[in-house]
């Protein structure tokens, strides 16, 4: 993250004694990105986090690969998110719909809590609440969530997804294989969020508070590298951390606190940016004013995305430029073909004051393929819904 934070106990200066009541040592770690050119925190364990017990493979590289679909025409596509099964915890329960190189999309419906901690090896993941509340346990403390959280979840970071007994949950989920960060054009050269960024540090939660865990017993830890997850038993609790301070820690943002930037005409995608991942952006539509030229059209002109694919997950509200849209809808518009506003939306967006969407857009600089369970909920008459006639 951007700047600095600090919970529980920590000695005055890193890499010296830092002994508990008994008089033994506790054991730092150092993690950090980019080698040790990146922002890093240093953790405290009451044991080592390196006393693994057993090592196993639960799921292989054939078993995780994404099913894609065969190659097939170019065009528009809808994905009626909403009817995917609810079932499983926040990993096992993934249904993955598109990605590529750089990122995969997935949706998961949760109906229990995990009973091990993840860990995702190469890259950061966010996941996006769209229903729900409970909290994420983190060797850096609890993280509780709402719905409109982002989940921002560093890499090497280890959490369990833990939902309040009783109510629905509902996760789109952005696996990068690297890091994600908020716009560089958002910061200043000293790691601080600039006057004229859409959010800053007040409306960043980290973890409320770090309590050490001293408990003996079997826990289980998974790792997913090297396109496999492994299996970790440690004869501790993994959260055995009593202090930590430094740069790289989990965090929420939600939605909400999104401040839309607005102007005398229709402004670009890029005023919507929230984050920066590997080969692609996240950007958040949220309720805000229309352009208040006195000729402005509020609708989105017709475009052609060059060099992306456009990837809209609808949350709330009425999408002002779309027809046939539900909440939990994905639409994917490829790079290759314009899209644009349906019929009627255009000139019938004119004189309208504002709208009260709520989505999460991701644009991807590499193509993205679906995959054959993206097929089941596929709306097959979007790439005909431009037609009036339709």
């Amino acid at each position: 993250m951007t700047y600095y934070r600090q919970l529980g106990s920590i000695p005055h200066k890193r890499h010296t004694q830092f002994r508990k009541a008994d008089g033994s040592l506790h054991h730092e770690e150092v993690m950090g990105i980019h080698g040790f050119a990146g922002i890093q925190s240093i953790l405290y364990h009451l044991r080592p986090p390196t006393q693994v017990e057993e090592i196993e493979t639960v799921r292989s590289l054939d078993d995780l690969a994404l099913d894609y679909e065969a190659a097939g025409p170019l065009r528009h596509r809808h994905l009626l998110g909403a009817n995917v099964a609810e079932g499983g915890d926040a990993v096992e329960g993934r249904i993955a719909l598109m990605g590529n190189q750089d990122v995969t999309l997935s949706v998961v419906r949760p109906d229990r809590a995990m009973d091990y901690w993840y860990r995702f090896a190469h890259g950061d993941e966010v996941l996006f609440v769209h229903d729900g509340t409970g909290r994420l346990e983190t060797q850096f403390g609890n993280l509780p969530y709402r719905p409109g959280d982002y989940l921002v979840l560093p890499t090497g970071v280890m959490w369990r997804h833990v939902p309040d007994e009783g109510v629905a949950q509902r996760l789109m989920v952005i696996e990068a294989y690297g890091h994600i960060e908020p716009p560089k054009r958002y910061i200043n050269n000293y790691g601080q969020f600039l006057e004229n960024s859409p959010y800053c540090e007040r409306d960043i939660r980290g973890p409320e508070s770090v309590e050490a865990i001293d408990e003996a017993g079997e826990f289980e830890v998974r790792v997913k590298a090297r396109g496999a997850i492994t299996r970790f038993r440690y004869g501790h609790h993994p959260l055995d951390v009593v202090g930590w301070d430094g740069h790289l820690w989990p965090w929420a943002f939600n939605i909400e606190d999104f401040e839309p930037i607005t102007g005398r005409v229709h402004q670009p995608p890029p005023v919507h940016q929230t984050f920066d991942g590997p080969g692609f952006v996240v950007c958040s539509f949220v309720p805000r004013m229309f352009d208040y030229h006195p000729e402005s059209i509020p609708a989105p002109y017709n475009h052609s995305n060059v060099d992306s694919d456009e990837v809209l997950y609808y949350v709330e509200g009425d999408f002002m430029s779309r027809k046939g849209i539900e909440r939990g809808s994905f639409t994917v518009h490829p790079n290759g073909i314009p899209h644009g506003p349906h019929p009627g939306t255009y000139e019938g967006s004119i004189g309208k004051q504002r709208t009260d969407e709520l989505a999460v857009m991701v644009d991807t600089f590499r193509p993205l393929r679906l995959t054959r369970q993206a097929l089941e909920l596929e709306d097959a008459s979007y790439a005909k819904s431009w037609l009036k006639s339709h």
